[in-house]
């Protein structure tokens, strides 16, 4: 990967089968910006990364979210959907 993400905006590249397909991504890597991560929110706007991160939960969130587990390169490992009052399983090559 290379740079040390920071909290912020920017664009998410997603190389499929049928081509590229940009989507606006939200960093929480502060430790500040993964405890708010989506509490409070009703939704989201694209995609949010939590860096780092091993594993997730949905306590206190009004909404269902899928969770893409991610490693080091940023390729996904696992994706689950999480229900609303959910801890997640903690995965072991999980960095994002």
């Amino acid at each position: 990967m290379g740079r040390r993400l920071r909290d912020g905006r920017e664009v998410l590249v997603v190389h499929g089968e049928h081509g590229e397909v940009r989507v606006p991504l939200e960093i929480a890597a502060s430790y500040r910006a993964r405890t708010k991560g989506l509490l409070g929110r009703d939704g989201v706007d694209g995609a949010m990364l939590l860096t780092p991160a091993g594993s997730v939960h949905t306590f206190r969130m009004r909404m269902p979210i899928d969770v893409a587990y991610l490693d080091r390169g940023l390729r996904v490992i696992a994706v689950r959907t999480m229900a609303p009052g959910r801890l997640g399983l903690p995965r072991l090559r999980s960095r994002h």
